[in-house]
């Protein structure tokens, strides 16, 4: 009889037994409950949290966003420069989980407790209180997601394997995002706020974020007892200065690959980051059907769930660019159904939006799925230029930018909204209780709406596509990359043929002779070592994966 655990190996193509192979991607995955589940929820409920329960303005929560995200960037490369730098028995980044825990617990419930202050009465001491306790747990975010990002290319050196860990982590994300929205929903419906969102609906967002906090933690905690990471005693670093630290991060832009993933992931965040921020208001404003909203998300969140066998097939068959080549076209049909969406419960415009919330998220994994297993390469082709291991400053120089843009985008989407005459809060719900009739907001209103939900994500996910098409290392090409870096680390030098070297020079973007790879080291005996491969020509990386397995058996 074949076990459950023999039919999970199965499904996602791993080899070994279950305790072994499966559970150390278990293992690590739990903390991913937290950030898949606490991120899905501020994206869906925190921006009309504030603006119609705590009655700020569109401009105002825009603000409160991009300071916090904007913070969130800034903290991030320094979180991977010490991550990297960290000495420890037990490795660079296990202790960081666990010391992120409280920081977050705290952070995430006052993040839903006004404190009885609110934006008609007290606007700017509402923004501040806010814009601090998001700064708080931002921070929490980068102690916590930082070396848990950069702990993945350590666990999973293989190419394959790592898309294994990631998909698992997938897989995790689900289990996070699908139980807190269920606590949401359920604890909206108890005190009669399922249904809309006014400032009577204080009391269920601070039990939310005090019940979420709780399920958070436990999954951060169960990923730092449970994972295991090899010493970090015996690294060796630079003297810290302000100097080392820009060399550092212009070194990362050096490799063509990671500006390649860079560019395409940024689109892709565009794309993404205008319909999260202006979703919720296109649904309760444009569409009114917010009656509906939960139901939508729900719908959602399968439709992105059941994208994962055909993301994960494709690429395991295939390669990790084809999922986002032949599912994204659907993110984009999803979206254009913005253009054309109008205010009304009719059942044509119900069904057209469930439509819409089933292609959306279906496409939009399959960019999502890309830009998450191409990342951790990125890791091996920086040491071919630098020689070293620099997995939180890859990480961090990406979400500098990136979160710095994404918070500035939540500022744009809330003053676009409100420059277009978006009308929120309770000027609309006193309107709707007075007069039995739904708001009507006006025609520019819809158009912003429109510009924000669909227009710019639209031509955002088109350049994401021709950018993916771009990017050019292949399986292949990771594992002769990590052949020759094994082999110039024992050796002291690695020979490659014309083939192999133009391939790193194409991947990494720099004259071989100028990488590390390619200079000779010190004890460097002139003999030529070329790339082992087995009988069927595939690279062999025996040094590699003896210290992994010694590392784990330690």
């Amino acid at each position: 009889m074949i076990t459950l655990g023999e039919k999970i190996k199965k499904a996602i193509g791993v080899q070994g037994d279950f305790k072994t192979a499966i559970l150390p991607m278990i293992n690590y995955s739990y903390a991913n409950m937290y950030m898949g589940g606490a991120g899905y929820i501020i994206s869906m409920y925190f921006t009309i949290f504030l603006t119609d329960v705590v009655n700020l303005s569109l401009n105002q929560a825009g603000i409160i966003v991009m300071i916090a995200t904007i913070w969130d960037a800034v903290t991030d490369p320094v979180m991977g420069i010490i991550t990297d730098r960290t000495r420890s028995k037990t490795g660079k980044h296990r202790r960081y989980l666990l010391w992120g825990i409280p920081i977050m617990a705290l952070s995430y419930s006052l993040l839903w407790n006004s404190y009885g202050l609110d934006g008609k009465n007290a606007p700017m001491t509402a923004m501040v209180y806010f814009i601090l306790v998001y700064m708080l747990y931002k921070t929490a975010y980068t102690v916590i997601g930082v070396p848990h990002t950069a702990m993945l290319p350590e666990l999973a050196p293989e190419y394959n394997l790592r898309t294994q860990y990631n998909s698992v982590g997938y897989l995790f994300n689900s289990a996070g995002m699908v139980p807190a929205f269920g606590i949401v929903v359920l604890i909206l419906g108890l005190f009669g706020s399922g249904d809309n969102l006014t400032s009577a609906s204080r009391k269920p967002f601070l039990i939310i974020g005090i019940v979420l906090s709780l399920f958070f933690g436990l999954a951060i905690f169960m990923t730092y007892a449970k994972t295991r990471e090899p010493s970090s005693l015996n690294n060796k670093h630079e003297k810290l200065d302000v100097r080392y630290i820009i060399r550092e991060y212009v070194l990362v832009f050096k490799n063509r690959s990671f500006r390649q993933y860079f560019f395409m992931s940024l689109a892709y965040q565009f794309a993404t980051g205008f319909y999260a921020n202006s979703k919720v208001y296109y649904i309760k404003y444009l569409a009114n059907q917010y009656k509906s909203y939960a139901l939508f998300n729900a719908v959602a969140g399968v439709a992105e769930a059941g994208a994962f066998p055909l993301n994960y097939a494709l690429t395991m068959k295939h390669g990790k660019k084809k999922c986002g080549n032949i599912v994204t076209p659907l993110m984009v049909a999803g979206l254009a159904i913005g253009l054309i969406m109008q205010s009304g419960g009719s059942i044509f415009w119900t069904v057209l939006m469930m439509l819409s919330m089933i292609l959306y998220p279906f496409g939009m994994s399959g960019l999502g799925f890309v830009s998450t297993n191409i990342f951790p390469d990125l890791t091996d082709v920086d040491e071919l230029i630098t020689g070293r291991r620099r997995e939180g400053v890859i990480s961090t120089f990406s979400t500098l930018i990136k979160k710095s843009i994404s918070g500035v985008m939540a500022a744009l989407v809330g003053f676009t909204l409100q420059g277009f005459g978006l009308v929120t809060g309770d000027t609309v719900s006193d309107y709707e209780k007075a007069s039995g009739l739904l708001y009507e907001q006006s025609a520019n209103a819809v158009t912003g709406v429109r510009i924000c939900v669909a227009v710019i994500p639209i031509v955002a996910a088109i350049i994401s596509l021709i950018l993916l098409k771009r990017f050019r290392m292949t399986k292949e090409d990771h594992t002769m990359i990590r052949a020759a870096i094994a082999t110039k680390h024992k050796y002291g030098s690695v020979t490659l043929t014309p083939e192999q070297k133009q391939r790193c020079e194409i991947i990494s973007g720099q004259k071989l002779e100028n990488t590390w790879l390619g200079q000779a080291s010190a004890t460097d005996d002139s003999i030529p070592h070329y790339l082992d491969t087995d009988q069927n020509g595939n690279y062999l990386i025996l040094l590699e994966l003896k210290q992994a397995k010694e590392a784990a058996e330690k």
